[in-house]
């Protein structure tokens, strides 16, 4: 699985980081629809944490499709909430 970090770049994820990833997924819009800044500033911390520590950072010239892309580092409550909105 290839995840990308916006700002940041691509990482190839093994298998086994997937279910992890799911929850730290739904803790993240748990948080979201909860409007809880410093629950969903700790579950994006992690999630991306999870992705740095389980993945493996592809060179800039090796891009690939990603399967999923994931929020950068410093993307607040309300600028989520703003992006969710506009996708809706």
């Amino acid at each position: 699985m290839i995840a990308r970090i916006l700002h940041e770049g691509q990482y190839e994820l093994p298998g086994s980081a997937l279910a992890h990833l799911r929850r730290l997924d739904d803790e993240l819009m748990e948080r979201l629809t909860a409007d809880d800044e410093a629950g969903f500033s700790e579950r994006r911390d992690a999630l991306l944490a999870l992705v740095r520590s389980e993945g493996r950072m592809l060179p800039p010239e090796a891009l690939r499709e990603s399967d999923l892309v994931l929020p950068p580092a410093d993307l607040t409550l309300a600028e989520a909430r703003t992006l969710f909105t506009q996708h809706a």
